[in-house]
């Protein structure tokens, strides 16, 4: 098959739409390119504007293509895939020669990828780390052994050099099972469990609607990993005589460390997180039902209410119990006593 393309300039291609073409624009286009361009990097270049119709920039991926038309994509210059040292502030609460403790902020994402090649907790960790940062996680990944959401806050270890990068990862792929690692997050989500201390044991899988997406499977299900979340309710927000409450402070502690899993494991059983828009969207209109205050509040919560507040770990080297906790951030602070009153 020859190149569809008609070669502009180094940083540019010109596609004609011949007789057969149909469809949206991004699937289209996502299919000429083939292999080199996701669908999604080809909605962000749509959204970009490097898409020109007739000269004209296309915004609309959902456009139409139809026959002669004339397509000009402008491409973005290659990126370095090796992530580069930044300086950005880190709320270091441990260091050695051996690991870094954080307290992640809200708004970090921890690794570079689509979309998010700079600004990331790894870009940090480069500048304040050096050449001393492990690599076995990856060229993207260094020294990175657990992940937090980009909205997530909370506790995060990572590994300096190879060797304790293979001893955390170990401990973390066991679980705390047979060592003394241990996770514990905080969450405020609508509503209150009817056992104020209970266990979610639902496996977890990807979505069928949404890739990014994960949901609670069927034990059976080919894709479904274990799964097991140990939660407490600490505090009720407008508890009526009824025992139902608006709002609820939860403690969790994690059996297994899937993607999302206590965003989905507390929407699964009717509490979904308080801002979490992915699992806990159908949930927004019982913000009416909080008095002013609390509702403007919320109204500025831009992010799942879910902070990693405790994390326990043996040490790589020494074998010593290193146990770290982080006070729940300002927004959740605010969050919390504007529900209260």
């Amino acid at each position: 098959m020859s190149d569809p393309f008609k070669e502009a300039e180094s940083n540019r291609k010109v596609l004609t739409a011949d007789e057969s073409a149909e469809g949206r624009l991004d699937a289209w286009l996502t299919a000429q390119f083939g292999a080199e361009f996701s669908r999604s990097r080809i909605q962000a270049l749509i959204k970009a504007e490097a898409v020109l119709l007739n000269g004209v920039p296309v915004t609309d991926a959902k456009k139409k293509v139809r026959p002669g038309d004339v397509y000009e994509i402008a491409l973005p210059e290659p990126e370095d895939p090796t992530p580069q040292g930044e300086d950005i502030p880190l709320d270091v609460l441990y260091e050695d020669e051996d690991v870094i403790v954080i307290d992640k902020p809200a708004g970090l994402v921890v690794h570079p990828a689509a979309g998010n090649w700079t600004g990331t907790l790894v870009n940090a960790l480069i500048y304040h780390c050096g050449d001393s940062l492990s690599g076995i996680g990856g060229v993207r990944r260094p020294g990175i052994v657990h992940r937090l959401d980009k909205d997530t806050t909370g506790v995060m270890v990572v590994a300096k050099n190879d060797a304790a990068h293979r001893h955390l990862s170990l401990q973390f792929a066991d679980h705390g099972r047979t060592t003394s690692l241990e996770r514990a997050y905080q969450a405020i989500v609508w509503g209150r469990p009817r056992q104020l201390i209970g266990t979610v044991d639902a496996p977890l899988g990807r979505s069928n609607t949404d890739r990014t997406r994960r949901a609670v499977k069927r034990p059976d299900s080919q894709d479904a990993d274990e799964a097991i979340t140990h939660y407490e309710v600490l505090e009720r927000f407008h508890e009526g005589q009824d025992a139902l409450a608006l709002a609820s402070l939860v403690d969790c502690h994690l059996e297994t460390g899937r993607t999302h899993q206590i965003r989905v494991h507390m929407a699964h059983i009717g509490h979904p997180l308080l801002g979490d828009a992915v699992y806990g969207g159908g949930f927004k209109t019982k913000a009416n039902l909080l008095p002013e205050a609390a509702r403007q509040v919320l109204n500025g919560f831009t992010r799942q209410a879910l902070h990693a507040y405790m994390l326990q770990f043996e040490h790589p080297r020494t074998g010593e119990v290193m146990h770290f906790e982080a006070p729940l951030p300002d927004d959740m602070e605010e969050l919390a006593a504007a529900l209260r009153a």
